[in-house]
């Protein structure tokens, strides 16, 4: 189990808003490595949506995460002799 989630935490995936210009890096785990914004939406007014588009990659790179998560723990869990239905981690 902790091979698997050292694992993840080498997994590197991308959030993505607006079209890229809010990029969200971050492991498979959840760690954030990283957020890169367009120059474009550095503009005072604009303040509302630029937050809105960095909640929308953070969320979008969480999903992926998930996503990630959920297969690498899948191929962990493939080759153990566990019940139908039984799911890891409790």
């Amino acid at each position: 189990m902790d091979e698997a989630q050292a694992t993840l935490d080498k997994i590197e995936i991308e959030g993505v808003s607006g079209g890229g210009l809010v990029k969200i890096k971050a492991t498979a785990k959840g760690r954030i490595l990283s957020v890169e914004l367009d120059d474009s939406l550095i503009v005072p007014a604009e303040k509302q949506m630029l937050e809105d588009l960095i909640a929308a990659a953070f969320n979008d790179a969480r999903t992926k995460a998930d996503a990630a998560s959920a297969q690498e723990m899948s191929k962990m869990t493939s080759s153990l002799p566990l019940p139908p239905g039984f799911k890891l981690p409790f």
